[in-house]
């Protein structure tokens, strides 16, 4: 997932995390206004376009071709007449089962960063069948949590923090170490 805000050179590290085997990526820049995330698309390969997903701004999904929309929460509902791939986030394992039913996938939020489940609560949504390939998990999501969310099951994980954090936009010109971070990520999760 992005960074809330945009940044200089952002368009050139999505591209090289692309280039390196993200699978997909969710645009999120909430609250901000939809020139912004039309100007990164326009830099960003067109190739690329098929795996984005946006969290606002639904329209680009349209004029961009890009993978579809997210539903930043199980009560938000599509816009009326849309037709196509949707993604939503639940911030309780109780949401999850009624979320997939109109979802592609779901992501649950606040996965392992200490304010959501216990460990406990997400082995025995694991052996009911509510943890299952189309549940992704959000919050907390490093090489260690990585390898407990395969055991546990989940389809996939949102790398967003541990990733952003290993770049500073006001200091750093170069980000070989997001990228190698990218890297040991994606090498757990495979």
């Amino acid at each position: 997932m992005t960074k809330s805000t945009f940044f200089v050179e952002e368009d050139k590290i999505l591209t090289a995390l692309y280039d390196e085997g993200m699978d997909y990526l969710h645009l999120n820049k909430p609250g901000i206004a939809p020139m912004y995330s039309e100007r990164l698309l326009t830099l960003l390969p067109e190739e690329f376009y098929p795996i984005i997903t946006v969290h606002s701004h639904y329209y680009l999904k349209e004029e961009y071709s890009l993978r579809g929309i997210h539903l930043d929460n199980e009560n938000a509902t599509p816009p009326a007449g849309y037709k196509g791939y949707v993604s939503r986030t639940c911030s309780t394992l109780e949401q999850i089962n009624s979320c997939k039913k109109s979802s592609q996938y779901v992501f649950l939020s606040n996965t392992f960063n200490g304010s959501g489940p216990s460990l406990e609560q997400l082995e025995h949504a694991a052996s009911q069948g509510i943890i299952d390939k189309k549940v992704y998990a959000l919050g907390g999501i490093n090489v260690d949590s990585i390898k407990i969310a395969r055991q546990l099951g989940f389809g996939g994980v949102v790398v967003c923090g541990d990733l952003w954090c290993r770049f500073d936009i006001h200091r750093q010109d170069n980000y070989k170490e997001l990228i190698n971070q990218f890297d040991k990520l994606r090498k757990v999760a495979c």
